[in-house]
């Protein structure tokens, strides 16, 4: 062995010290502003059924629909695959993983709407049954991964009512063993950062009654006002309303067509590839990095109903959305209607299985440090394993095949996913 390079300083150790001490703060601020990815599932998707409409079969009836509207429209892959432009390889895996899907767990995530889509005479006894529903269906194992209500919003007209559905629904699953750990609350029309800090109060007067852990209750923000993407004095009001829900904001979701009719976008040109759009959603997805927040992207309006013609055009304007928005890094949307699961799936399923091969290839080689053509550093590491992280939750893809691909478990998967804070920048083992 040669000679050991000799190791000279200048610096006294309490520089070193000092700098640390003075950024202390920062230090803390990062931790709290900047915790990173909450290393839960995200669902890929949002159906919204009317709080009237709501019943015990619910999520069953959609699946049972979905796999009509697969039957009638497109009863083979080969069909699917046409109509959707899929490619030979994946028509059959994909369909196949589809119908598994809707038979198995056809909703990820169901949001009770006593907003917009709620058109009941009697909504404390709608919100009540909604609570018992939504307990029996957990209790017994048939229930979305996450589940819970969108109330009204925090403006003044509907603010009573709004508080009054929530303390009814939380009361309810209290009254039917608890609140179940999928629940999830969405505060919509939300344009001033205190409306989030006041639903904020509000559910921490519910834990404090209850005894419950505080911030036991977290809520997803809705984006639906210019206002909420740009504040009067220029700043960008979404990073603030981030920071008004004091550690509960679980999510952005974007308001597709109240934003774009806020902004004056005729009705003809309402949709979620709509410039206006882009706009908003960047700014969402900028002002959600790195805290844990996630962002929703919204839905279409053109349903799948009525003739083949109408139903085949109708999935592949849903699935070039949602293809569009996994491109963008969007991994959740809304779905409306029973028909738009499908295509919800088919999209969701063909992104993960035609990039799994690549994604596994690079990630293993990362991890061994075999060179090829691509030099990747550890933040590619983390996104490879992300990619086949989300995979895996929705069904796109399998525990075995991904782990012969890539040599890892799932743990380890997990930990390149989410890595401590300043471990990107450390070796890969």
């Amino acid at each position: 062995m040669g000679q050991q390079e000799k190791v000279s300083t200048s610096l006294a150790g309490a520089v070193s010290e000092d700098i640390s001490a003075s950024l202390a703060p920062v230090d803390a601020e990062l931790a709290r502003r900047y915790p990173g990815d909450p290393g839960t599932r995200q669902p890929v998707h949002t159906v919204y059924v009317p709080g009237d409409a709501f019943d015990a079969g619910t999520i069953r009836s959609w699946g049972d629909q979905a796999l009509a509207a697969l039957d009638e429209h497109a009863p083979d892959a080969a069909t699917l695959a046409r109509v959707l432009g899929l490619p030979d390889d994946l028509a059959e895996p994909v369909y196949s993983r589809v119908r598994a899907k809707l038979e198995r767990e056809p909703v990820e995530d169901l949001r009770v709407d006593f907003e917009d889509g709620y058109h009941g005479r009697d909504e404390d006894t709608d919100a009540a049954r909604a609570a018992r529903l939504v307990s029996e269906a957990y209790a017994g194992g048939t229930a979305a991964p996450y589940t819970g209500v969108r109330m009204k919003c925090m403006e003044a007209a509907v603010r009573d009512r709004g508080i009054r559905t929530t303390d009814v629904f939380l009361t309810g699953l209290m009254e039917h063993g608890g609140l179940p750990g999928g629940l999830v609350l969405t505060l919509p029309k939300v344009t001033y950062p205190q409306q989030v800090t006041a639903f904020a109060r509000l559910l921490e007067a519910f834990e404090r009654t209850h005894g419950l852990d505080a911030g036991r209750i977290g809520f997803e923000i809705q984006i639906e006002t210019s206002q909420a993407i740009l504040a009067a004095d220029g700043t960008a009001t979404v990073a603030r309303m981030i920071d008004a829900a004091e550690g509960r904001a679980t999510g952005l979701h974007y308001g597709t067509f109240d934003y774009s009719a806020c902004l004056g976008v005729s009705a003809a040109h309402q949709a979620s590839d709509h410039p206006a759009a882009d706009h908003a959603k960047a700014i969402m997805q900028v002002a959600a990095a790195g805290t844990g927040v996630r962002v929703s992207d919204g839905s279409t309006n053109v349903l799948p109903v009525g003739g083949t013609d109408h139903v085949h055009e109708a999935w592949r304007l849903h699935y070039g959305l949602t293809r569009r928005a996994l491109a963008r890094a969007y991994y959740q949307g809304w779905d409306m209607h029973p028909g738009h699961l499908p295509t919800r799936y088919a999209a969701v399923f063909a992104f993960y299985r035609e990039g799994m091969e690549a994604a596994a290839a690079r990630l293993a080689a990362y991890v061994s440090r075999t060179e090829g053509d691509i030099m990747d550093e550890p933040a590619t590491a983390k996104a490879l394993s992300g990619y086949l992280l989300r995979g895996l939750d929705c069904g796109a893809l399998d525990d075995a095949e991904v782990a012969r691909l890539t040599g890892l478990t799932r743990a380890e998967l997990d930990a390149f996913a989410r890595p401590r804070r300043g471990d990107l920048t450390a070796t890969a083992q």
